[in-house]
């Protein structure tokens, strides 16, 4: 037994390195699907988006770019999803210059897999300048504040966006964020004025920021970081990349926990021997 702790305590430490990056590859490759509880702040948003009757006004905002893509696309897509398939009328916009064309392609890309059309099913307006003021422009007349889409498409005669002419037509509204020109931003220039219901989905590192608003009623869900739309791709039953993302971590975070046990047996075996340090 000793030999062997010896052995053990001296291994190279490349061969931890590839049990750790097996242990993140693998699951990415083949998600194992463990098992994940489900927040009651993700659930409002999904209770919410259910109980929309077809045809409704589904506002989603891409309120980041691409740096915080790993735990802000797995929300978008997985809103999306659900919004197309409750045949949901979707209108997509962003206030972040720098992830427009990201936006654009989450959405084309997640259109194309539920076989929706641009300017029936769903319309992306794209980024303009503004801000707040935007939202407000939007809150008074849609088409003045958009009058073509992200593909330059008129806005106005679109059949997704028939009987809608400002904010107040909207239904459900929810904000996807990575800082403060997002769900903060359209709670005091748009709900707040406006009257629509509305949740936020945010990056893990935020996420704790915004419970005063979850908890004052503001917004009525919250989908926090990649944990969040993992929970939300389970509501959907639709695994992807946040499940994937999930079971990754668990894994890593398991090898690790056996390491340090192991380690701990060895250095318990080998403590009367002189020079045995770890």
């Amino acid at each position: 037994m000793k030999a062997f702790a010896r052995r053990m305590i001296s291994i190279d430490r490349r061969i931890i390195f590839l049990l750790i990056a097996g242990a993140t590859l693998l699951p990415l490759v083949r998600p194992f699907g463990l098992p994940i509880k489900v927040s009651p702040e993700v659930k409002a948003v999904y209770d919410y988006v259910e109980e929309l009757p077809k045809g409704s006004v589904f506002f989603l905002s891409f309120d980041f770019d691409p740096s915080s893509k790993p735990e802000l696309e797995p929300q978008a897509v997985a809103l999306l999803r659900h919004a197309f398939r409750k045949n949901l009328r979707v209108i997509g916009m962003t206030h972040w210059l720098p992830g427009t064309s990201l936006a654009d392609s989450i959405f084309a890309r997640v259109a194309a897999e539920m076989h929706k059309v641009p300017g029936k099913d769903y319309v992306f307006l794209g980024w303009s300048p503004g801000g707040g003021s935007l939202i407000i422009a939007m809150g008074q007349d849609l088409y003045k504040a958009f009058p073509s889409d992200y593909a330059k498409r008129p806005t106005e005669g679109m059949p997704v966006l028939q009987g809608v002419k400002n904010l107040r037509d909207v239904n459900y509204l929810v904000s996807l964020a990575a800082g403060s020109s997002g769900i903060e931003m359209w709670y005091v220039f748009g709900k707040d004025k406006y009257r629509f219901e509305m949740a936020g989905g945010s990056t893990g590192v935020i996420a704790p920021g915004l419970y005063p608003f979850l908890r004052s009623g503001q917004i009525n869900g919250l989908i926090g970081g990649l944990q969040g739309a993992a929970e939300y791709e389970t509501l959907i039953k639709q695994k992807g990349t946040a499940v994937a993302g999930m079971d990754a971590q668990s894994a890593d975070h398991m090898v690790i926990i056996f390491l340090v046990l192991l380690c701990n047996v060895f250095y318990f075996v080998l403590r009367n021997e002189k020079g045995a340090a770890v």
